[in-house]
């Protein structure tokens, strides 16, 4: 989806510098951001409305940063990525690089490259696969009563999806679920000392697996992405093997992580707001405006960003070369400049244009395949059963940039 995986001044904090570094917040902007605050993780929209009324470009010093909530401030960030740059931002405990932290030329190359395993043509044909894991998936669930949307579906189906589009056998797939979920971590501003072993050591792991696939393919290749990344040309290059190992890994996240979420995300939308359920039973040709919905309401990406390349005046702001601007996408998305009601869910909305895609030459090129994944659970889900109700109320995982449930316990009748 939207570049996250950009270094954010990765790091330690004490209490005791916790606590002075809020507090000098407070004193400049009447407001403090505290990434750190459970609250604040398990919602952030209370907190993103204060700052845009209170202090909409607010000058964090937890990290050395600018937070921005507006929607029109986003764009244009995102769209000037010459002054504000992706290619600073390599992510600290991230042993390579991935055109997500990579600015022209080079992002240029690597994303004509590998664009090429992700045309319109090629995701389309991936639809009637998607649907038969979709159904398989369901069909596991038959006889019970009540379950877990993601650990059961939402958690398998991209992981099943991208695995099979790289060529993973099938037995590795549960390894690729517990290093998606410890890489992930590295895209949080701040990391615990625990948090930081187990980014290295599922880095560590997955680069070794990859590396044996590859050595596969080399000698045997086959009718995967892999195999057609490892013979992508574009005008005589290719993908060097740091930058394909790069690739394999961005794949693996942000074709899992994200797509994970938007479906668990969404459903959770839907459920608190059963009136929007209904009307998407009854009017099915809402799906598209739905999904669109769903990623503005929640986004599974609430922060995009960018480093600062050169003094700038923003707005009335300073931003000085080498400080980084993390865009507020959820507030962004909920801007009420651009988005009516912006706090109520409304599948039938027809403000579509939402930042969880990111903007730019960054626009996530993976789009089109997490909207068909999402479209075809989405329909299944509705078609096969009458009723869908929540159980229990869930937790959010203990990330920020990254936002998504833990588990979403349903219980669900049958048509």
């Amino acid at each position: 989806m939207a570049n996250v995986f950009a270094e954010s001044v990765t790091r330690l904090v004490t209490p005791a510098a916790k606590h002075v570094l809020l507090t000098w917040e407070r004193l400049e902007s009447g407001i403090s951001f505290d990434l750190t605050s459970r609250k604040v993780r398990a919602d952030p929209y209370e907190v993103y409305e204060r700052l845009r009324s209170e202090n909409p470009i607010h000058r964090m010093r937890l990290i050395n940063a600018w937070a921005l909530t507006g929607y029109d401030d986003a764009l244009a960030i995102l769209q000037d990525h010459r002054r504000f740059s992706s290619g600073e931002n390599k992510l600290e405990y991230a042993p390579y690089r991935t055109m997500l932290d990579l600015d022209p030329p080079d992002h240029t190359r690597l994303r004509s490259l590998v664009s090429k395993a992700f045309t319109p043509r090629a995701v389309a044909a991936l639809g009637p696969r998607i649907q038969e894991i979709v159904d398989e998936l369901l069909d596991e669930l038959a006889g019970r009563d009540s379950f877990d949307l993601i650990g059961d579906f939402a958690f398998p189906l991209p992981v099943i999806v991208i695995a099979e589009m790289l060529g993973i056998p099938a037995e590795d797939r549960d390894k690729f679920n517990v290093w998606s979920n410890d890489i992930a971590l590295a895209v949080e501003p701040i990391l615990s000392g625990e948090e930081i072993v187990r980014v290295e050591r599922a880095s560590d792991e997955i680069i070794e697996y990859f590396e044996g696939i590859i050595e596969q393919r080399r000698m045997d290749p086959r009718d995967d992405m892999l195999s057609a990344l490892l013979a992508a040309e574009e005008e005589g290059d290719r993908l060097s093997h740091d930058e394909l190992l790069g690739t394999l890994m961005l794949l693996l996240v942000a074709g899992n992580e994200t797509t994970r979420s938007l479906i668990g995300n969404g459903m959770l939308a839907l459920l608190k707001n059963p009136e929007q359920l209904q009307r998407l039973r009854d009017s099915p040709d809402l799906l598209d405006t739905s999904i669109d919905e769903m990623l503005r309401y929640d986004s599974p990406v609430q922060f995009i960003i960018r480093v600062v390349m050169e003094d700038v005046e923003f707005k009335g702001k300073q931003f000085r070369a080498g400080q980084k601007v993390i865009i507020l996408v959820g507030a962004a998305n909920r801007d009420p400049t651009v988005f009516a009601d912006p706090g109520a869910l409304d599948i039938g909305r027809e403000e579509k244009s939402h930042i969880s895609f990111g903007r730019g030459i960054h626009y996530c090129l993976g789009s089109p395949l997490a909207l068909l994944e999402a479209r075809v659970a989405f329909a299944n889900l509705v078609e096969r059963f009458s009723s869908i109700e929540l159980v229990e109320e869930p937790e959010f995982r203990d990330q920020i940039v990254l936002r998504g449930v833990e588990s979403l316990w349903i219980r669900v009748e049958r048509q």
